[in-house]
């Protein structure tokens, strides 16, 4: 082989390896977009009104949503020491976009599976509801947890504990303050250091609480949940951030659920 040749088989080999450098880096460069989440709270008073709601999510909705591209479905129940036990059942739906959400219900109603598989739930009559109301509440992904995660547990569902929390703050401003505490502040940071096992963090953009924020942690058994939190309070990175000027008062009511994930859910 010529001088010549080889000098222009090395240039471009190099000019390739430079092009391949260059597009691997914009793409490990690239955030992922944050996530959209639904959480839908199902109302019910009776223990056949909960046989039809879980029948609907289990061989209706799930399988159409897995069909479409959504996955890491999670449905959710009180632990039995709850008041709200066999009263509420929890939904949480991850969306890659908004547009993605407003367009689901006709993408369902297109699907000949679902709608058979639903017929009890879909086309119930006013005097035999499967549910007495259906809250919703809308969220977007925080910056530094852009997508949900699924917990990696080996011990029985019925152990599991997952825990949703909600912080509420007194103004709009002070909300933001909470949310930059878990973005940039390091919170977030701290719950995956100590393995909380967290599936979602997230802001409210739509909800009857607001301003409030959300996340999930999720935990093998109760005594793991009573150990992951006491060594929390005491890490020193939650003392030094919790103990700054700038983050004092940012939530002014907190609500605590701990829940059971179904035979079914893919949380």
């Amino acid at each position: 082989m010529k001088k010549s040749s080889i000098y222009f088989l090395a240039k471009n080999i190099g000019l390739a390896f430079l092009f391949t450098v260059m597009v691997s880096f914009q793409s490990f460069g690239k955030a992922p977009k944050r996530e959209f989440y639904e959480i839908k709270i199902y109302h019910v008073s009776t223990q056949l009104q909960q046989e039809r709601v879980h029948k609907y999510l289990k061989e209706a909705l799930l399988p159409a949503l897995h069909k479409i591209g959504i996955t890491k479905v999670g449905v959710f129940k009180p632990v039995e020491t709850d008041t709200a036990f066999g009263k509420l059942i929890y939904l949480l739906i991850p969306f890659k976009s908004a547009e993605q959400h407003l367009e689901l219900p006709q993408l369902l109603l297109k699907d000949s599976e679902y709608l058979t598989a639903g017929t009890d739930y879909l086309d119930a009559t006013a005097d035999n509801a499967p549910y007495n109301r259906i809250e919703s509440i809308f969220l977007h992904a925080f910056t530094m947890f852009p997508e949900s995660k699924v917990p990696n547990h080996t011990t029985p569902q019925a152990e599991r504990i997952y825990e949703l929390r909600s912080y509420e703050s007194a103004t709009e401003k002070i909300h933001l303050n909470k949310v930059q505490m878990f973005n940039d502040g390091g919170e977030v940071k701290l719950f995956e250091k100590l393995e909380f096992n967290p599936v979602f963090f997230a802001q409210v953009i739509s909800g009857s609480h607001m301003p409030n924020l959300m996340y999930m942690t999720s935990f093998s058994n109760k005594a793991a949940r009573e150990a992951h939190w006491d060594v929390f309070k005491s890490h020193p990175d939650w003392k030094k951030m919790s103990g700054l000027k700038e983050y004092q008062k940012n939530v002014s009511h907190s609500d605590i659920l701990f829940l059971h994930p179904t035979d079914y859910s893919d949380l």
